[in-house]
């Protein structure tokens, strides 16, 4: 490799570590660090991806939380609501006595989404948040 390798701490709780150590082994990484390198080269292409959605979009916003984090469902219900104009609608499921699943449907200015979606991504206590989004059918 003709890169210069950095060394770097990571500190994760045991059961992410050993969900992501399952994957690398049934992917076939020969190490943790292959894994983490795939990963973030991974995370650094949907990001780009994402950063360049324009025009009216429509798509979906995924996300699964802790509602007993401390502040945080009067944050996304803020969060929503500065973001009025490209929501739709939603469905909120009770996963269980902590967790929620929630799926808001958006249409709208791209630019918005993105907005949005790292509003709610940077969040403490979202576990999972996904967005997806396409051109309108009229624009396909």
């Amino acid at each position: 490799m003709d890169q210069d390798l950095m060394r770097i701490g990571v500190s994760l709780p045991e059961n992410l570590l050993e969900k992501f150590d399952e994957i690398i082994e049934k992917r076939g990484y020969s190490s943790r660090s292959e894994g983490i390198r795939d990963s973030i080269r991974n995370y650094i292409v949907r990001h780009e991806w994402m950063s360049d959605i324009k025009g009216r979009r429509v798509g979906t916003l995924t996300l699964m939380y802790d509602h007993t984090k401390r502040g945080l469902s009067n944050t996304l219900t803020e969060i929503q609501h500065e973001h009025a104009d490209i929501i739709q609608s939603s469905v909120h499921i009770h996963l269980d006595q902590d967790n929620c699943l929630e799926v808001i449907i958006l249409d709208g200015d791209g630019a918005n989404f993105k907005d949005f979606g790292e509003k709610v991504m940077a969040l403490k206590g979202v576990k999972y948040s996904k967005l997806n989004t396409a051109k309108p059918s009229e624009d396909v």
